[in-house]
């Protein structure tokens, strides 16, 4: 039974689920299912959200361990972490940095391409989809 009291305390707090950047956060999180959902469909299972976050901040030609935690907002420790996941499934390796033979860089390798154009062809697929559903006065 609904009281007098808590319609009007839900109508008072009906912000909190209504606000904009709970429903923008909602719709990551359900493009991003998405995504990785057709990348299970593409033979890419094993590969989670926090791969997702390490590969979408490694450039091309490779990066710096230091400079893709800083970059995903991490420490050193867990982007090291993330790292050694992609690297066991074959997306990723370590090598000297050239211009410091200190430091390493992480780079794709061959499969870690292959695995990069798959996620973007699931991107695609997924905004597609989005838009779809969304329609295009929204889209805009």
């Amino acid at each position: 039974m609904t009281t007098t009291s808590s319609k009007s305390r839900n109508t008072k707090d009906a912000w909190r689920l209504g606000n904009a950047g709970r429903i923008l956060g909602n719709a990551v999180t359900r493009f991003e299912a998405r995504v990785l959902e057709l990348m299970a469909h593409a033979g890419h299972a094993d590969t989670r959200l926090p791969h997702v976050n390490l590969t979408r901040h490694l450039d091309l030609e490779g990066t710096r361990i230091t400079e893709l935690a800083r970059r995903a907002h991490m420490t050193n420790a867990a982007m090291t972490e993330l790292i050694d996941q992609c690297e066991a499934l074959g997306l990723v390796v370590r090598e000297v940095d050239v211009s410091d033979k200190r430091a390493r860089t992480v780079q794709f390798t061959d499969a870690g391409r292959e695995w990069l154009a798959a996620f973007g062809r699931a991107v695609k697929k997924a905004e597609r989809e989005l838009l779809t559903e969304i329609g295009p006065e929204a889209a805009a």
